[in-house]
């Protein structure tokens, strides 16, 4: 079946006719509608562009030389964030590089197809790319267990594996890879600077630092598993630590993105998105939310 849409995706080239996207079947959760329901694509400060859905977050950051995608979201969300590039006037074939947060099915599953669409390359860390290939989390992944029917997604091809600190370029971008681990053990934050006009700003992507797992998984171990809490209470230290002018997440709301949109609507004087404690929030609000888990566990 691919290979006959790839055929008939090259006839129409040939032809001159623009071909529609072509998306992976859609992934089929409790909570996967109202993720990927409808949100207007807008800029959030320089050349760093909001692509995704309600729910889920991509990130297009541009330049002349080509530009950078990170995330992006369901399956069905792909389509989504294909027109949401074109209608800012951009071209989705114009992506040089696809990067991903964690590789879970509503971060990485529209993966694949903009990958197809743009012929970009894709960089995780080592885990993420493992589990990107693979279509589902790796066995050590806190939400394994929830079994591949519920957490797999489409596969993604020559996975680039990236390390703490590198730094990742198109033309003029730089993004940095901060490895986070804890919500997965690929989990990737990711920042790069900003600019409009002479101002230059530092954006974090922030992966999620939420202990959420599948029944009976402990982060703080087992006879069978050494804990994990410490390594996750440093990516919450790594987080709190970055240079961070404008905070994104990969779930819209953990950075408060509704209000801010709320208040450039009614007309804030300054970029509501700008906001230099964001991450030291963030990262204590993450702080608590683990003391509450290992509570609970012990």
């Amino acid at each position: 079946m691919r290979a006959i849409v790839a055929g008939l995706l090259s006839t129409l080239a040939v032809a001159g006719v623009t071909a529609q996207f072509v998306s992976d079947p859609p992934k089929v959760c409790s909570s996967c509608d109202g993720w990927n329901a409808a949100r207007e694509p807008f800029r959030v400060f320089g050349n760093t562009y909001y692509v995704g859905v309600a729910g889920l977050s991509a990130v297009l950051v541009t330049s002349d030389a080509g530009h950078i995608l990170l995330d992006a979201g369901l399956p069905q969300s792909a389509a989504a964030i294909d027109a949401h590039i074109r209608a800012l006037g951009f071209k989705t074939k114009d992506i040089k590089l696809i990067v991903n947060s964690h590789a879970h099915f509503d971060h990485g599953g529209g993966i694949a197809a903009l990958q197809r669409a743009s012929n970009a390359a894709v960089a995780a860390s080592a885990s993420g790319a493992r589990a990107l290939e693979a279509g589902e989390p790796t066995p050590d992944d806190p939400q394994y267990a929830f079994g591949r029917e519920s957490t797999s997604f489409p596969r993604v091809s020559h996975v680039r594996v990236v390390k703490d600190g590198e730094v990742l370029r198109v033309g003029p971008i730089g993004l940095t890879a901060h490895l986070t681990p804890g919500h997965t053990p690929g989990s990737t934050t990711w920042t790069w600077k900003s600019c409009e006009g002479s101002r230059c700003l530092d954006v974090v992507y922030a992966d999620s630092l939420n202990a959420v797992s599948a029944p009976g998984f402990r982060f703080t171990g087992d006879k069978s598993s050494p804990s994990r809490v410490e390594a996750f209470r440093r990516s919450i230290a790594t987080v709190a630590a970055l240079p961070c002018d404008v905070l994104l997440s990969v779930h819209p709301e953990f950075a408060g993105m509704d209000r801010k949109l709320q208040l450039r609507a009614a007309g804030a004087a300054a970029n509501p998105f700008i906001d230099p404690q964001g991450c030291r929030a963030y990262a204590a609000a993450a702080s608590e939310a683990l003391d509450r888990r290992v509570a609970e566990e012990r």
